[in-house]
């Protein structure tokens, strides 16, 4: 008979409201078997061999904390470009820069080190926000005016060039692509912006833009980020922003591995199947799920409505932004919106729709009650992708309509009031994330970092504490008091409901038999000061029974 394994608690925290609390979990070939105590595991006891690991006796046990939206392939191989960003790298040793003076000395002090000057720089993280407004070709010609110079912004919509670079690319000065910047005597001004533009700045340089092995090693560093978080799952949103088959292939390479200590879901993106599989991509996404295993899936399918809420170039409504201007539209072109959806709905996917903007909102909202008024569907788990600007009717209709939000509320913490002197103004960054709104309609949502192409940390602790108190970055004030959310609920959502995002919350999100023994272990309980979860220590995880300290994670 196989032996069971019992892992003794100070206290564990189930994500199951029938049965919220217990002191000691009993696991057998990765998945739960019996949860309560001692003694109420004792019929299971007697029945079956057994062995006590008590390292976890004064500590919590959590279910595993689910990620349901980061990037983490993209953000490792990212690390092979020279790092300008406003907070210290995420996967390389580089510190942060916080001002646009220091960005083009680092800049230009890259530019001296190199050696062959037909070589182009390559360079990530630039942040308009904090670094004082966008670039373009006539700030980058400051750094060189003959070494090709190649900027990509932390938000990854955003792309910069020099003028050396503009002539490298040799675009048609008369091309007519959205997202592709022109001065006001119409020449090109380097600036391309959302997919169809910065492809064209992006597509020449593949090889140049990774290292050998890059993207693979940079998911395993990213994944010890992961278990100093106390996650277990994650999910990629936006597999084939690069290379497809080249990213399905690096995850199948990685994931499956004994020491790799996460479960994934690749979502892919609807761009990339078009361009790949042409008419027959719902098929190809439905067959895709076919090459699955126990730690890595596929689900679902994403687009883009708007821009990014830290690049500034989310679209939202009247008055639009503090200057008078507005972002762009994404990978959707809004009027053609539903057409674009229609093929992926009528094969039963599930829909992942990146909006952050409320005036996006409202367009992705249209295009859903299209799809309903087709071709009705009830747990179609419709989700809006971080959702930060809406308005309260805005939450009632997506409840009317049956969908749900994946949110990315560390925004109203960490990016809120620098987007307000930046460009929202002070009623839309206040608001950000309206997650008491969500609550009171009954959506379900989760909380998601976006990492590491938002700049924020990926620590679900840490999002649970803002949804709960709502602080701004100074810890003054309340951002919209009424949005705050109580500790319950925000800890579904980095669990439970996060896993429901992903349709895996039949394996994970709660520690129930039959379920993945998938944990999360933490130095405190957050029910005992909730005002301070922010600052609980994770000790490590649990995937399927395998531990992994989060000490050794480096």
């Amino acid at each position: 008979m196989p032996t069971l394994t019992v892992y003794p608690a100070r206290r564990i925290v189930t994500m199951d409201p029938g049965r919220p609390f217990a002191t000691a979990v009993a696991v057998m070939d990765g998945r739960i078997v019996s949860v309560g105590s001692m003694e109420s595991l004792r019929p299971w006891l007697d029945h079956y061999p057994y062995t006590v690991d008590d390292r976890f006796a004064d500590k919590i046990i959590m279910p595993g904390f689910v990620e349901p939206h980061t990037h983490l392939r993209m953000s490792g191989n990212l690390a092979s470009l020279h790092y300008i960003g406003p907070i210290d790298a995420p996967a390389s040793n580089a510190r942060a820069l916080k001002t646009r003076d220091e960005v083009i000395e680092r800049l230009k002090a890259i530019d001296a080190q190199m050696t062959d000057p037909r070589q182009p720089l390559f360079a990530w993280g630039f942040d308009p926000a904090v670094h004082g407004g966008h670039l373009d070709r006539h700030a980058l010609d400051a750094v060189s005016t003959t070494r090709p110079v190649w900027v990509l912004s932390y938000a990854v919509h955003f792309l910069y060039v020099n003028s050396a670079m503009l002539t490298r690319l040799d675009l048609n000065p008369n091309l007519n692509v959205h997202g592709v910047g022109r001065d006001a005597d119409g020449l090109l001004n380097g600036v391309f912006v959302e997919w169809e533009a910065t492809q064209l700045a992006m597509a020449p340089f593949q090889n140049e833009l990774t290292r050998p092995g890059g993207a693979v090693e940079g998911l395993r560093q990213m994944s010890k980020a992961a278990v100093r978080a106390g996650i277990t799952t994650t999910a990629d949103l936006g597999v084939g922003m690069t290379d497809f088959e080249t990213e399905c292939h690096d995850h199948h390479t990685v994931v499956p591995e004994q020491d790799f200590p996460l479960r994934m879901v690749l979502v892919p993106t609807g761009a990339a199947l078009r361009q790949r599989f042409g008419e027959e991509a719902p098929a190809a996404l439905a067959n895709l799920k076919a090459r699955s295993t126990a730690k890595l899936r596929y689900n679902g399918v994403k687009f883009w409505s708007d821009g990014a809420y830290q690049a500034m170039s989310l679209r939202v409504g009247f008055p639009g932004y503090l200057n008078g201007t507005n972002g762009l539209r994404g990978d959707l072109v809004w009027e053609e919106m539903a057409d674009t959806l229609r093929p992926w709905w009528a094969a039963g996917a599930q829909l992942h729709v990146h909006a952050n903007g409320d005036e996006a909102v409202q367009a992705v909202l249209g295009a859903l009650e299209n799809l309903q008024d087709f071709k009705p569907r009830f747990d179609h788990r419709f989700t809006v992708e971080h959702f930060p600007i809406s308005t309260t009717q805005q939450v009632r209709r997506l409840a009317r309509l049956g969908g749900c939000a994946s949110v990315n509320a560390y925004l109203t913490h960490y990016r809120s009031e620098v987007q307000n002197r930046q460009g929202l103004g002070p009623d839309r960054a206040e608001a950000t994330a309206r997650l008491g709104s969500l609550e009171r309609e009954g959506i379900i949502f989760g909380l998601h970092s976006d990492y590491a192409l938002v700049v924020v940390p990926m620590l679900p602790l840490t999002a649970a504490w803002i949804a709960t108190t709502r602080l701004s970055a100074d810890r003054t004030r309340v951002m919209a008091p009424g949005e705050r959310i109580g500790i319950d609920r925000a800890l579904r959502a980095i669990t439970i409901d996060a896993a429901y995002l992903l349709r895996m919350e039949d394996d994970v999100g709660s520690i129930e038999p039959g379920k993945l023994a998938d944990f999360a272990i933490l130095e405190a309980d957050p029910y005992d000061a909730p005002e301070a979860m922010d600052q609980i220590r994770v000790w490590g995880t649990v995937l399927g029974g395998r531990v992994f300290a989060a000490a050794e994670a480096g």
